[in-house]
């Protein structure tokens, strides 16, 4: 059943002043689950259909704020005043007191991955100089990038009547993230980070349990249910999924799942730090919804020696925050990436009887490549052999074997043991 409340936004949008439009919130249950390779959506319910986005408006402030990053209007080591409307909202919150100061990388890490709603508050109190000032920017911004339903009144997300969106436009949010910031969209994947001493634990929780998922946002308040906006890479194609109006978050991560799985296609290989792709268009298009029988087939490269590739859990996901951001796989914006490539090759450091084994090394050879080659992506492959398990820890993504061999030599040069495989 739909509760329904009528509210009355102001809208500022680029360059045409304040403008009332009216409408009306129906917090019910919507999915919209886009290929963003291909351009088609894969299936959609209610996604039209207005509701209140809860934290997946952090996905905006974040948005303004690697804006704001990338024209040197900030500095990631520059420090911002958490304001006492900041310092009033409630948890999830860093708990810094009014007066006192957060990087702006504290802020990020925050809001991307514990959700904190004083962070998001500094922040937009700070590039906005009110709430309301820049709850209009947020909605000129939407406008701009081709959503056309949603409204913002605060940076955070929490309640607020006028406050709106659709499943359609937060996949059109998350989408304009990964495509226009690579770089600082990784670290949606990031479990924990360190805050004054203290480990501050993420909780996008299917993230942590689904292979090839990499992002990005959840979020909850009353008046919406549970909501989650989700990123993965399935055999190749980029899928960006949105559920609205889940019972319990467990439900809503479920049911993303289920989604994903019926209509991207479970993937027999699947790598959890997956090159990011690029789509042309800002918004995504009201397109036919598709069923898997009419949608093109993915090409896969079946795995040799019945090799599985299990997520992996990167040492960058525990990242201090002393550290710079994390590197993007993918350098020019303005190239598609390569669908299918003929060859694929690979560095293998070596094959373990375990798992954690398998991970360990991956940590200690990311670190050696994580700059010159940041398009390696770390996996850990199963496999049998007389009856027992064995786990490669292995980099995958180089396009060319001169480009694997580089990437080999400079572990052997720090003690790393390699192979180049294909």
């Amino acid at each position: 059943m739909f509760r329904c409340a009528r509210v009355l936004a102001l809208l500022l949008l680029a360059g045409s002043g304040l403008i009332a439009v009216q409408t009306e919130a129906q917090a019910g249950y919507a999915h919209f689950i886009y290929d963003a390779t291909t351009g088609k959506v894969l299936t959609a319910e209610s996604a039209d259909v207005i509701n209140h986005p809860a934290s997946l408006t952090k996905m905006m402030t974040l948005y303004l704020t690697f804006e704001a990053l990338r024209q040197g209007k900030l500095s990631w080591e520059d420090r911002i005043v958490m304001t006492p409307n900041a310092a009033s909202k409630i948890p999830f919150k860093l708990g810094v007191k009014a007066g006192q100061t957060i990087t702006v990388r504290e802020a990020v890490y925050g809001m991307a991955i514990r959700s904190a709603n004083d962070a998001a508050q500094a922040m937009g109190d700070h590039l906005g100089g009110s709430e309301e000032r820049f709850g209009a920017i947020m909605t000129a911004k939407a406008r701009a990038l081709g959503m056309s339903q949603t409204v913002f009144r605060n940076a955070s997300g929490l309640p607020d009547s006028a406050q709106v969106t659709s499943a359609r436009d937060m996949a059109t949010l998350a989408m304009s993230l990964i495509r226009d910031y690579p770089q600082e969209y990784q670290i949606f994947s990031m479990r924990s980070f360190q805050f004054r001493g203290k480990k501050i634990p993420g909780h996008n929780n299917l993230m942590y349990r689904y292979p090839g998922m990499d992002g990005i946002k959840t979020g909850f308040v009353n008046a919406s249910g549970f909501n989650i906006a989700s990123a993965v890479t399935v055999n190749g194609h980029r899928i960006i999924g949105v559920v609205m109006g889940g019972k319990t978050a467990r439900k809503r991560d479920d049911q993303m799942a289920a989604l994903l799985d019926k209509f991207a296609g479970p993937a027999p290989a699947l790598v959890a730090k997956a090159p990011v792709t690029v789509v042309p268009d800002a918004s995504l298009a009201a397109n036919t919804v598709l069923t898997p029988k009419s949608a093109p087939a993915p090409s896969v490269r079946p795995a040799p020696e019945e090799a599985k590739v299990l997520s992996y859990s990167s040492p960058r996901q525990e990242m201090m925050l002393g550290t710079p951001p994390v590197t993007a796989s993918l350098n020019d914006l303005g190239v598609q990436p390569k669908s299918a490539r003929a060859v694929e090759w690979r560095i293998q450091i070596a094959a373990s009887g375990t798992q954690e084994a398998a991970l360990a090394l991956l940590q200690r050879a990311m670190p050696i490549l994580s700059q010159s080659h940041a398009q390696a992506s770390p996996s850990v492959e199963g496999f049998t052999d007389a009856g027992r398990e064995y786990y490669r820890a292995r980099f995958a993504g180089f396009e060319t074997k001169d480009d694997a061999n580089s990437a080999c030599a400079l572990l052997k040069a720090r003690s790393v043991s390699c192979v180049v495989v294909r």
